[in-house]
């Protein structure tokens, strides 16, 4: 796998190139980082001795949940009576081909952001659960730490079922939530901004 640039949509691994003295972070992202939010990572680890390395997992929609949450409950009995709609295979395969598309370019904008900001990463969508891709990854590459980006989730962060929650749960290090396009002191000054533990 080439160090700053996606790979397929399928998982794959990472190459066993990477030295053991270096500090590997997972990156755990919804959609592709800005530059500001790229630098904001890095800046995280600024100083260390060891070299770092950022594994970027960015998860692809589901197509059937994204049609499915697209149509709510109109198709269901309550609001209209008759038949549910349903979706032909060919529209669904569609779909799946341009959430995965989607979902590489951003990995690929993400990629460009992170070697713009002066950090190696190596990245990759993943269609498996993002938590179960994140633990995997964590083992894989014998992380460090995790880092978790999102947008706020308000209810599922206060049911605790959001990733971040599900991570700590998980995984056996350190894992920091950040929200995507909000720096450090706009964080900090919600309340709902980055956490660690």
């Amino acid at each position: 796998m080439a160090e700053n640039s996606p790979e397929s949509a399928e998982p794959t691994a990472d190459s066993p190139a990477d030295s053991p003295a270096d500090y590997d972070v997972v990156l755990l992202v919804e959609r592709a980082l800005t530059d500001a939010d790229a630098r904001q990572v890095r800046s995280l680890h600024e100083g260390l001795d060891e070299p770092v390395t950022y594994h970027v997992l960015l998860p692809v929609d589901d197509a059937a949940a994204r049609i499915e949450a697209a149509m709510g409950s109109v198709s269901g009995h309550d609001l209209v009576p008759g038949p549910a709609l349903g979706v032909p295979p060919a529209d669904l395969a569609e779909i799946a081909k341009e959430t995965k598309d989607e979902a590489n370019a951003a990995l690929e904008a993400t990629m460009n952001a992170l070697k713009a900001a002066g950090a190696t990463a190596k990245g990759q969508v993943v269609a498996d659960h993002p938590i179960a891709a994140l633990a995997a990854k964590v083992a894989e590459v014998d992380g460090r730490e995790a880092i978790i980006l999102t947008s706020p989730h308000v209810v599922a962060e206060f049911f605790h079922v959001d990733w971040t929650s599900q991570a700590r749960r998980k995984i056996g290090v350190p894992v920091l939530h950040l929200l995507e396009h909000e720096n450090f002191d706009e964080q900090a000054g919600g309340g709902e901004g980055a956490s660690l533990i």
